[in-house]
């Protein structure tokens, strides 16, 4: 099946005691047994329920991947997959990523003993040179979070390989309708589901994919045993946003090209990131490993001043000032007040992520209206 077709039905058959077209909500902390230790599959929901399962099912065969796992966040999925290694591992992660990640890895896992080089991966070859004895994991986001660098997954893949490490692709920026790591050989891709997955702004979960068995069962485990899942009315909702994905991703990828083109047109910006631009750093890989560039974009403002990114950011009408992002409605945010605040300066400015940084989830409104706002709000005093 086709991927439109696969995110309608993937995963889902009508309910078989009353037909029900749309996957059941079942809302139960457990499940009634034949005898001890002999059940239908389901014993209790921590570890399995029939929403979530039909749910898992679904975004895996988007990913082309053999098994999913829906996390409660995707921070949830995120700590689970670093909880695959052991103190005193090491991991190379992107520098330009998702704040939460940093707190995470910094804040937590590092007072447990995995150390974390953050390196600059637009040439993938740069990694080789961080890589020790020690090293296990090499973490990537393409697109990435906020700044829109383009990592080659398949070179990072190619190191991976040769000294056995564990590569992770977060795809929450690009969706599995744009990108898919797993054919690209990366060994995990997980997401933020509350974003363009899920696709509302209305529920708050992540996954993970994979095609090796041995990782999935140890991910299992983790999934069980520490519990950060996802309730079965949250794995409804998500199926059902699902089912509006490829139609969504396509308007998201339109408006997103027209606000691209038109923020650059624009006297009082100075830089804007997309990886659609031809003179986009790495716009031949984009291109190579993506289908199309999606909804998001980074733009600075000339004269860097926080006072010109406030103005711009409080100022929008149909633009919401919020975090998060992958919504049908249109979201302006300013990274570094917001969602990369527990990133030291210093270090969040080396890549790119100064005081006037705005960054947009285009959504999936008239394109003149948005165009419209972001003028208004431009030029407001």
């Amino acid at each position: 099946m086709e991927f439109a077709t696969r995110a309608i039905h993937a995963g889902q058959e009508p309910d078989p005691v009353t037909g029900a077209i749309m996957t059941p909500i079942y809302q139960t902390s457990t499940y009634v047994q034949e005898a001890p230790g002999k059940n239908k599959g389901y014993a209790y929901a921590r570890g399995k329920n029939p929403t979530r399962h039909a749910l898992e099912q679904c975004i895996a065969s988007l990913e082309n991947a053999k098994f999913g796992l829906c996390f409660s966040s995707g921070m949830g999925a995120s700590d689970a997959i670093i909880k695959l290694l052991n103190p005193g591992d090491e991991v190379i992660a992107t520098h330009d990523l998702y704040g939460g990640a940093y707190r995470m890895f910094m804040q937590v896992f590092a007072r447990m003993g995995i150390k974390f080089h953050f390196v600059d991966m637009s040439q993938a070859d740069d990694i080789r040179h961080r890589i020790s004895h020690k090293t296990r994991m090499i973490w990537v986001e393409t697109p990435t979070n906020p700044m829109m660098n383009i990592i080659d997954i398949h070179a990072c893949a190619t190191i991976a390989r040769e000294h056995k490490l564990i590569l992770t692709v977060d795809n929450t920026f690009a969706s599995p309708y744009l990108q898919n790591p797993l054919d690209l050989d990366a060994d995990l891709v997980m997401h933020s589901v509350t974003k363009y997955l899920g696709g509302h702004s209305d529920v708050v979960m992540g996954a993970v994919c994979t095609n090796k068995e041995d990782l999935h069962q140890r991910l299992s485990f983790i999934h069980n045993s520490c519990g950060a899942t996802p309730g079965p009315m949250d794995s409804f909702l998500v199926l059902r946003g699902i089912k509006t994905l490829p139609v969504r991703m396509e308007r998201h990828c339109f408006n997103g090209k027209e606000i691209a083109h038109f923020l650059r047109s624009q006297p009082e910006v100075d830089k804007v990131y997309w990886p659609g631009f031809e003179d986009h750093k790495n716009h031949l890989i984009a291109k190579k490993q993506m289908r199309d560039f999606g909804g998001m974009i980074s733009f600075t403002l000339k004269g860097n001043k926080l006072e010109d990114a406030f103005r711009v950011a409080s100022h929008t009408k149909v633009f919401s000032l919020a975090e998060s992002l992958g919504g049908v409605e249109s979201l302006i945010g300013h990274p570094a007040t917001m969602t990369h605040a527990a990133i030291p300066k210093a270090e969040r400015e080396k890549s790119g992520v100064t005081d006037s940084l705005l960054r947009l989830s285009v959504g999936i409104e008239d394109i003149k209206d948005l165009t419209e706002d972001l003028k208004q709000a431009l030029h407001s005093k």
